[in-house]
């Protein structure tokens, strides 16, 4: 490896890998999890590698990043100003506050390091058949499920997000499961969901919502039962409460209204209810659709259709 952030990202993927086999939550600041460094540097057309430096006391894959990039430049700086001497086979700590590695100790050769084998532990012998035994029990990894959501045509920002915690990708794809869009299922996850996951410190295995009702809450939208707006509010109820679409929106009177002539007389009474604005629309400030949109939708209490209500809106405010 040649850089900070290659093996911070080796790391974060083996955490991955921990976490999705159920080994460990594999949480740094926890100690579940731990990395020490070795760094050394060589000049270009040098075939022997530098002397290594041991590094320790990082608790985060940006701890590690910072170290190995600080520890790289200070070599260099060494070897620059002629005093590549100076590296020395040694344990040195990380130190966050002043972002810098320090000497914690010297080592004066191999032996210091007790590379022997310990005589109370005998040798583990594994055999291919365990070892095919095992890889066929093993479930989907993080990058088989990469691999297999960038097939689906998400952006890699939706497939870095849903891939790296297994219990949301398990979420996903059982949304998937009952037929929803993969977009608009990844949007919804990525978005209100994840921010209430955030907000709440929960995770999306605590949450009441199913991925049965995302699935249905998704339909209800795209089929105009309800609008966008109204399914945010459904989302909110059913992950905090639990229950089901179809129950929330009969219960509340949710169901979206598509009807042209309900919508029209809103429309007209708006407009009427607002000369002054319809002047300044007419007069070339075509922004203010959106103030009579708006108007109309809390008329409706946010349950008018929206392509209805600015085909009908653009018409009437466009009449001569």
């Amino acid at each position: 490896m040649r850089t900070g952030i290659e093996a911070a990202e080796y790391g974060a993927e083996l955490q991955r890998i921990v976490r999705y086999l159920g080994v460990s939550n594999g949480n740094m600041q926890e100690g579940s999890l731990r990395c020490d460094v070795n760094v050394s540097v060589r000049p270009v057309g040098q075939s022997e590698f530098g002397t290594k430096v041991e590094i320790k006391n990082m608790n985060s894959f940006s701890a590690i990043n910072r170290a190995i990039d600080y520890e790289i430049s200070r070599q260099i700086l060494l070897h620059k100003e002629g005093q590549a001497d100076q590296i020395v086979q040694e344990t040195r700590l990380w130190d966050e506050s002043s972002q810098k590695t320090f000497t914690m100790r010297k080592k004066e050769g191999l032996a210091d390091y007790r590379y022997f084998p310990e005589p109370d532990l005998p040798e583990v012998v594994i055999t291919s058949d365990y070892i095919n035994e095992i890889s066929k029990s093993m479930p989907e990894l993080p990058e088989a499920k990469r691999r297999r959501y960038e097939n689906m045509g998400l952006s890699m920002q939706d497939v870095l997000f849903l891939a790296n915690d297994d219990n949301i990708g398990h979420f996903f794809d059982s949304t998937l499961e009952h037929g929803a869009d993969a977009k608009l299922a990844a949007n919804w996850i990525m978005g209100d969901i994840a921010a209430y996951l955030k907000d709440e410190k929960v995770s999306i295995d605590e949450i009441k919502l199913t991925p049965l009702e995302l699935s249905e809450l998704i339909a209800s939208i795209k089929n105009g039962t309800i609008s966008g707006k109204i399914g945010k509010e459904i989302l909110a109820e059913l992950i905090a409460k639990g229950g089901t679409v179809k129950a929330v929106i009969e219960e509340k009177d949710l169901v979206q209204i598509a009807d042209p002539a309900a919508i029209e007389a809103m429309v007209d009474k708006v407009i009427a209810d607002n000369p002054k604005q319809l002047e300044q629309y007419r007069a070339g400030k075509t922004k203010l659709q959106g103030f009579f949109a708006g108007q109309v939708m809390k008329a409706s209490k946010g349950k008018a259709n929206p392509v209805l209500l600015n085909k009908i809106l653009g018409e009437k405010l466009n009449a001569k």
